[in-house]
């Protein structure tokens, strides 16, 4: 069904329809940004309201350092939003409706997070993983380090069976058409509310995976 609809060079569907989405947002942000004006029209007023809610976020759970890290929150929101809205389209899966995306999706964020806390603190930041009390470290080293292999496997499992579990459920409706006409608008509307959610959840919890390398050990 992909191959018909778009061409996938040989790539896993939802490879491909990855790369055409963030392709997508470059070009549209590219657009966009030599066409922005004083006065903002209805579709950059939309895309400045949303730019200013995740900037709130990130001042109020990241604080004045995570600033700079705006962006990446802003691309990963991006990409996840419309790869999740794909699956709104017939005959279309979203990407993150597949496992390899998400776990690719949560090891950007597992690496940049330490990346980041390496950046700021520097060796100090292995402090993180040693607890308050240099006689706790023993205990404290190993079960940190499970809690932080375990962030995305959590951010990757729960997106991908959110987005997953949603595309089961439209294709049992549509098996049950014509029956099932009034469960298919309910469950498009659910689908509606999971894309949003979804892509909320995700971003939140990036921003606080950064916002606690960003502090200082105690």
């Amino acid at each position: 069904m992909h191959d018909i609809i778009v061409p996938a060079f040989g790539l896993h569907a939802h490879t491909i329809i990855t790369i055409y989405i963030a392709v997508g947002l470059i070009l549209f942000s590219a657009i966009m940004s030599r066409r922005l004006k004083l006065v903002p029209g209805k579709t950059q007023s939309l895309f400045e309201l949303v730019i200013k809610i995740f900037m709130d976020m990130v001042d109020k759970n990241m604080g004045h350092k995570g600033q700079k890290y705006f962006p990446f929150i802003m691309t990963l929101v991006l990409l996840i939003f419309f790869s999740n809205a794909l699956g709104l389209v017939p005959g279309m899966l979203p990407p993150t409706a597949n496992l390899n995306t998400t776990v690719g999706l949560a090891l950007c964020v597992f690496f940049t997070t330490h990346i980041i806390g390496f950046k700021e603190h520097g060796a100090k930041y292995l402090k993180h993983f040693s607890g308050p009390f240099w006689w706790l470290t023993p205990l404290m080293v190993p079960i940190e380090i499970i809690g932080h292999l375990a962030r995305p496997m959590s951010l990757s499992l729960r997106l991908f069976g959110n987005m997953m579990g949603h595309e089961q459920i439209v294709m049992v409706l549509l098996i049950l058409m014509p029956f099932g006409y009034p469960l298919l608008a309910l469950s498009t509307v659910m689908g509606v509310l999971v894309i949003f959610l979804q892509t909320f959840i995700f971003s939140l919890l990036s921003m606080l995976y950064i916002a606690g390398a960003l502090e200082g050990a105690h």
